[in-house]
């Protein structure tokens, strides 16, 4: 009796073990095909996957439904510069002409781990030429002022208005995140093209 219950207690815990392990990331979630706006408030959606202030890149891969570092050169990259300005993440349920991704976006706010989802409001849109290849960035403000650090911004005219660094200082991260001369900024657009960028990659 004392072996079957033995028997049986290791079978149980290689199912758990198999449960936390192996199981668990077939159940995880897939950030990708999140809907674009929240379900309860209509809301803008952004998945974070680089938290402001660090300087280490890294993408959601949909097909490992994991969080990894983005590699250059067969290396991790890592911005060198100052540590990201805000949230960068992506808009789930979008897809960017260009890149063939998901559309990106810059959060505003306080750093948030890599995996949340913010509902967030957006306030204009950077356009990019990286290496060629143009590519769009929503820069928005989380939605609950719980969350805001910029308290009562909500168009992009607002925010150069009182902050009239801003693109300077998003500039120069965006820049360091290639080569010198690799990437430079095409334009700068306010929440409707953004909102506009957003409908045209869903």
């Amino acid at each position: 009796m004392s072996t079957w219950r033995s028997s049986n207690r290791s079978a149980l815990n290689w199912a758990l073990l198999a449960l936390l392990t192996g199981g668990a990331s077939s159940c995880s979630t897939d950030y990708s095909t999140l809907p674009t706006y929240s379900a309860e408030r209509k809301l803008l959606q952004v998945v974070v996957e680089v938290p402001a202030g660090t300087n280490h890149l890294q993408h959601y891969n949909p097909a490992t439904r994991q969080f990894e570092a983005v590699r250059r050169a067969g290396l991790d990259q890592v911005v060198e510069f100052l540590p990201s300005p805000g949230n960068q993440g992506f808009i789930p349920s979008t897809l960017a002409a260009e890149q063939q991704t998901p559309l990106p976006a810059l959060v505003l706010a306080e750093a948030q781990p890599a995996g949340t989802v913010v509902e967030v409001q957006a306030l204009g849109l950077l356009t990019l030429d990286d290496g060629g290849q143009l590519r769009q960035v929503v820069l928005a403000t989380p939605a609950r002022p719980s969350q805001q650090i910029l308290p009562g911004i909500s168009t992009w005219q607002g925010l150069i208005n009182k902050y009239p660094g801003v693109r300077t200082a998003l500039s120069q991260w965006y820049q360091h995140q290639g080569r010198p001369g690799e990437i430079r900024i095409v334009s700068w657009k306010d929440e409707r093209a953004a909102a506009q960028a957003v409908q045209q990659a869903r």
